[in-house]
């Protein structure tokens, strides 16, 4: 277990990644710069030279500090190191967001301490936001503001704001059917909003994030920004979230409750 000591210095140490990967994507940002497909002609997978030089420079920072930590990069793939800590990368969640020049993409940066992600943060550097969630609390850092972050007290579906990327994530008819069940009885949904979703589930403006197709990547850094701001991310069938798949994160026990109830029936799940 890490010490409240290392859990600072750690802390700190995401933040510096973050501030490295910025200096990479903000001058691609809006600049028209070119697209590969990393899965080929049927299915689109956006990669930019800002997600692979991003993730680049963040393990460069790693090897020089920590050079026994692991990790883990959606652009490089795993490196293993000799202590249980790994950090969890993805330069820029919401590639998509990126090249159409939408403000909702973020770097996410966790740190696994073998076990679970101790400190997550997502960092959306163009509106100047940072969302950093570790044991003693979740805040938002950003020129505007900071503030500690509390999930809202919202209980009912019909009561939530429902949050996700794209429904075309749910790729079989039980997943499907089982969304359209849940939109269905909130009072308001939203799209298009990556991990900047669930950044404003831990601030309190969302109140329900349902997704699926995740990988590590995409959900660790999340995770502790949402609990440790009071809320409750799982599998859709309770289980742990942390290896991405169906992933559901709500503001109260209540709610995330509500919308298990629905989910759990899926097969897939």
């Amino acid at each position: 277990m890490l010490s409240p000591a290392e859990i600072d210095e750690l802390s700190t140490f995401a933040q510096r990644l973050a501030d490295a990967a910025a200096k990479v994507t903000l001058p691609h940002f809006r600049s028209g710069l070119s697209v590969d497909n990393k899965r080929g002609e049927f299915v689109f997978d956006p990669v930019t030279a800002a997600d692979r030089d991003a993730e680049q420079a963040i393990r460069a920072l790693i090897k020089s500090h920590y050079p026994t930590h692991g990790i883990h990069g959606e652009e490089h793939g795993k490196e293993e190191g000799t202590s249980p800590l790994t950090w969890v990368i993805d330069p820029i969640d919401g590639t998509r967001s990126f090249i159409s020049g939408v403000p909702l993409w973020g770097t996410l940066i966790a740190l696994n301490d073998g076990s679970k992600p101790v400190i997550g943060l997502m960092d959306q550097p163009y509106i100047g936001e940072r969302f950093l969630g570790r044991p003693g609390g979740s805040e938002l850092i950003s020129r505007h503001e900071h503030r500690v972050l509390k999930t809202s007290r919202c209980t009912k579906l019909e009561d939530a704001l429902l949050g996700n990327t794209d429904p075309a994530m749910f790729r079989d008819e039980a997943s499907k059917s089982a969304f359209r069940e849940i939109s269905s009885k909130v009072r308001l949904r939203r799209f298009g909003g990556d991990c900047y979703f669930y950044c404003l589930l831990a601030a309190g403006t969302l109140d329900l994030v349902i997704e699926s197709s995740l990988q590590p990547y995409d959900v660790q850094a999340l995770i502790p920004v949402i609990e440790h701001a009071g809320g409750i991310v799982t599998s859709w069938t309770g289980g742990d979230p942390q290896m991405g798949g169906s992933v559901v994160a709500a503001a109260t026990p209540e709610l995330h409750a509500a919308a298990l109830e629905i989910l759990s029936k899926v097969p897939s799940a």
